[in-house]
């Protein structure tokens, strides 16, 4: 009796956790650093990519010319003008996530030396598609989304197989390929999409073309100087990637790892340091500036 009074006060131990209960980064055996970012990188690498599947099929799978004829986003513009119903869904999807996304920097994303940039680009970002969609420059917008998301695309699939290379305590050959492979296909179409077709075709369209179809347009100089900003951002990260190509280049660096990461070098201890406290996805993490 006295066996079965204790065994009803306290109950019976919870069961262990299956396998297929488990997180994938447990059950593929990550390093704990490299699995505290996991998380993240899925989900931003599903986000990016369906907003940029989303905005590729508006510009290149319907008939919006604004990819092939970039000062078309101003022909027939007018205050006030109706917002077709697929930009305004693409602008709700890209709208929800950038608002999300100015939280998730401050208090649940993994903590970085650009981070302080990365929070600027959010709220320039955000501003420009509330104020874009105010204002009626949506056609811009959709064309900024489909330049801008592919290289995240990129960048996240990269640091995912980056962070599985190493999973189950061996050396994975598959996703050190695919890693390497992604690095270069974002190193390429950062320069390509943000770097030369960006100005190429949203800000000729917006500083020269947008003068010569609507003479008085609203808001110029507000709008062109987001657009300057976030060029400018662009040019920041691209310093990264110039010397994360050197590294590689020159022998620094015989894996490829995040140069924006505070300690690249206890990126793939098995082991973090005292001092530090465990990284968490959805916690408030200890923060540097």
């Amino acid at each position: 009796m006295a066996a079965a009074g204790t065994a009803a006060g306290h109950g019976a131990p919870e069961p262990m956790p299956s396998y297929a209960q488990l997180p994938l980064a447990k059950r593929c055996r990550l390093l704990p650093r490299d699995a505290a970012k996991v998380p993240e990188s899925a989900w931003k690498f599903l986000v990016y990519l369906g907003c940029w599947s989303y905005s590729a099929y508006l510009l290149l799978g319907t008939d919006y010319p604004f990819f092939h004829d970039p000062p078309s986003v101003f022909y027939d513009w007018m205050p006030g003008m109706a917002v077709p119903r697929d930009i305004a869904a693409n602008y709700l999807l890209q709208g929800s996530f950038y608002g999300h996304s100015i939280y998730a920097t401050l208090y649940m994303d993994t903590w970085r030396k650009d981070s302080v940039v990365m929070l600027a680009h959010h709220v320039v970002t955000l501003a420009l598609i509330i104020c874009s969609y105010a204002f009626r420059y949506h056609n811009v917008g959709v064309l900024v989304f489909f330049l801008h998301d592919l290289t995240d695309v990129q960048l996240e699939f990269t640091k995912l197989n980056t962070y599985f290379k190493a999973a189950g305590g061996t050396y994975q050959r598959l996703h050190a390929l695919l890693g390497d492979l992604g690095c270069l296909c974002f190193c390429v179409s950062w320069f390509w999409f943000r770097l030369y077709w960006f100005p190429l075709k949203v800000l000729y369209a917006t500083l020269h073309t947008s003068l010569i179809s609507v003479p008085d347009i609203p808001f110029y100089f507000f709008f062109n100087t987001l657009l300057l900003l976030l060029t400018a951002m662009n040019l920041y990260w691209f310093l990264y990637i110039v010397a994360l190509a050197a590294k590689v280049l020159t022998g620094q660096m015989r894996e490829l790892s995040d140069l924006r990461e505070y300690d690249t070098a206890e990126a793939h201890s098995p082991k973090p340091s005292k001092a530090e406290k465990p990284l968490r996805n959805g916690l408030v993490k200890d923060k540097r500036l």
